[in-house]
């Protein structure tokens, strides 16, 4: 990897997200596989490989992530997801904030989600166009500044200091956690 190795990648990662990582290496020494594990790699797996092997360790790491709940909802199908005061259940499509029922569309539920499982970041509109249209419909940019309208309308109505989503000018949004 350019610029920076793996273990400094997972030391990074780590302090943001729980998202199992597998290390896929050439490096045999056994110092570099305790390093990686002490780092919170998931599994270490030395090249040669066979691939059958790989797809059964990706499914074997993706099993104990279900039944553990951990990955922070990220990218983990079904998980519930908590940020701060919002918590959404893809499962039940049911979103709360601060205890309270937020009734969403589709389309909403799918925006919150986009924005809330990477607090901080900031998400084009052009992005968040593709997760909640993807390539069904053609829409323009001010679509998606209709459906925050309509977010901040609604996750106000249930707390008037709601502001966890927050408007990056001619960039998009992003949400923080308060």
């Amino acid at each position: 990897m350019p610029r920076m190795d793996g273990m400094e990648l997972l030391r990074r990662l780590r302090q943001r997200s729980k998202m199992p990582v597998i290390f896929l290496t050439s490096r045999t020494a056994e110092t570099d596989e305790l390093s990686g594990f002490r780092l919170g790699a998931d599994d270490f797996i030395r090249k040669p490989f066979s691939v059958r092997v790989v797809m059964e360790r990706i499914e074997a790491v993706l099993r104990r992530v279900r039944q553990s709940g951990e990955a922070d909802g990220r990218g983990v199908p079904g998980s519930a997801l908590r940020r701060g005061r919002l918590f959404m259940d893809p499962e039940r499509h049911s979103c709360t904030w601060a205890g309270s029922t937020v009734t969403l569309t589709v389309k909403e539920f799918s925006l919150v989600w986009a924005l809330a499982r990477e607090p901080g970041v900031v998400k084009t509109r052009n992005a968040l166009m593709d997760v909640a249209y993807g390539d069904e419909v053609t829409v323009g940019d001010r679509t998606i500044d209709s459906h925050i309208k309509q977010l901040r309308e609604k996750f106000g109505a249930v707390d008037d200091r709601f502001d966890a989503i927050e408007t990056i000018r001619r960039l998009g949004y992003r949400f923080n956690v308060s």
